[in-house]
């Protein structure tokens, strides 16, 4: 893919110089991660200032390349402070964002020509395909929370729907990007520097830390599924709801088979579909710690040009977040219960990223590749027409542009949890439990007057206080 013409890549040469040099080292180019304030009030259990810092940047961002991510970032921190209809509403202009962009395809090949002279972080986030998947899912959490199931129901079965396409999503990425670098003029400097051994093994430390994370296939999240499960149980029309319960519980039950609750699930779901009863039933679904964020490891790229000061190239990792309550007991005056894992957000975002990076390598060797010839023309040139003196200025100014955008996209979704767990218990008569940590925090309930119950527990870190909530399914 022949991006630029010579005569267009030397009119270019002087932008790159200056303007390029000058705008990325006076905004520093500073990261996701660098510009997220709101996850540090996040961390600290402050929903008043994070609900106010997040907000802040998802209006600044709104019309920019990163206006999906700080919406998602919003809507969760709303849905955190218990404020569901400004939650939903922020999910929905994510939505509108997504849509777009999935709507707009041509759009995107000017952006990633743009990207090869910069880096990935400057193309539009469009979301992610667990992105997509949880921002369904909490729209119907926050549906049941505001007492309106009926329209929890489109966004479980939308939630659902979109495990199944991330599939050929992801599919298609990996291709586009591999054709596109098989068309490249620059083919064989990308696939010599693709294939070095010591790029492999450096590239290799970006996953090294995912090693013990489980990951699962398919792009699944079984919490959706689970979640999936629940809903068609205590709300079945007729028997193919039932059986659709059946079978999301099944499937949960091989993502998490040491999990006795979901077992128990699939058993009830088999007696319903017999003709039995529904028992009276209280969920705990315990959502705790947060998910892993974006760093980014440097690396040289080997390419050999002469005249060229600086080649190297960042790339994403992921950075495992340990502070999390492990667990949460429940307990009445029969019963004694330990939530149990459905769903760990760490395997979901890792498969996601395991399954990008591909992508992300081949595109960013390209972008190193071109970048490197275009800063080889520029110290060329700056020298035929100015002598060595203005070679060596050139050379500067081409390793400093190259130093400033040579950064990592980590825009992840951090507000996202660590885990997902739930406990099952069989409605006490007085409807009092208590919840209490490993840390021997405990939060005293008093269950609703549902025939089917679910306490929804949130835990940001194991130092923040326990955020209750409460819906019934039924």
């Amino acid at each position: 893919m022949k991006l630029f013409s010579s005569a267009k890549l030397k009119k270019n040469i002087q932008f790159l110089l200056f303007a390029g040099v000058a705008g990325f080292l006076a905004t520093g180019c500073q990261t996701y991660q660098q510009q997220n304030k709101a996850i540090l009030y996040w961390r600290q259990g402050n929903l008043t200032n994070a609900v106010v810092e997040a907000t802040k940047q998802a209006d600044q961002n709104a019309k920019n390349k990163d206006a999906i991510i700080w919406r998602l970032e919003q809507a969760a921190v709303f849905r955190a402070a218990g404020q569901y209809t400004n939650s939903n509403d922020a999910f929905d202009k994510a939505q509108l964002k997504i849509d777009e962009y999935s709507q707009k395809a041509k759009v995107r090949v000017g952006q990633e020509a743009g990207a090869l002279l910069s880096n990935q972080a400057n193309l539009d986030y469009e979301g992610r395909s667990y992105d997509g998947i949880m921002l369904n899912t909490y729209k119907a959490l926050n549906y049941f929370a505001l007492g309106e199931p009926d329209k929890a129901r489109p966004e479980i079965i939308r939630a659902y729907q979109r495990q199944q396409d991330a599939v050929e999503a992801n599919k298609k990425r990996i291709e586009d990007a591999q054709n596109a670098a098989e068309k490249s003029k620059d083919k064989a400097a990308i696939e010599k520097a693709q294939n070095n051994a010591k790029l492999q093994s450096q590239l290799s430390g970006a996953t090294t830390n995912l090693d013990s994370v489980k990951v699962y296939a398919d792009y699944v999240n079984p919490f959706t599924v689970y979640l999936d499960g629940l809903y068609f149980l205590a709300n079945a029309a007729d028997a193919s709801d039932l059986e659709r319960a059946h079978k999301s519980f099944e499937r949960v039950i091989s993502f998490a088979p040491d999990n006795d609750f979901v077992k128990q699930d699939l058993a009830i779901a088999d007696d319903l579909i017999q003709g039995k009863p529904l028992p009276a039933l209280t969920y705990v679904i315990f959502e705790t710690g947060c998910a892993p964020e974006r760093g980014q490891i440097r690396v040289d790229i080997p390419i050999i040009i002469s005249k060229v000061s600086y080649v190297g190239a960042a790339f994403p990792t992921l950075k495992l977040q340990d502070n999390y309550t492990r667990s949460l007991t429940v307990t009445d005056n029969a019963t004694n219960a330990t939530t149990a894992l459905v769903a760990s957000v760490d395997g979901v975002v890792a498969t996601d990223f395991k399954n990008e990076l591909p992508v992300v390598i081949t595109k960013t060797i390209a972008s190193t590749v071109i970048k490197a010839v275009a800063s080889y023309a520029a110290n060329d040139a700056a020298k035929q027409a100015g002598g060595d003196l203005a070679g060596l200025f050139s050379q500067i100014a081409t390793a400093a542009y190259q130093i400033a955008v040579n950064i990592a996209d980590e825009r992840t979704w951090t507000t996202l949890p660590k885990e997902f767990q739930v406990a099952r218990i069989q409605t006490p008569e007085d409807r009092k439990i208590d919840l209490t940590t490993p840390n021997g925090m405990k939060t005293s309930v008093t269950i609703s007057d549902g025939a089917v119950n679910v306490v929804y527990v949130k835990s940001i870190n194991a130092g923040t206080p326990l955020l209750v909530s409460q819906f019934k399914l039924k």
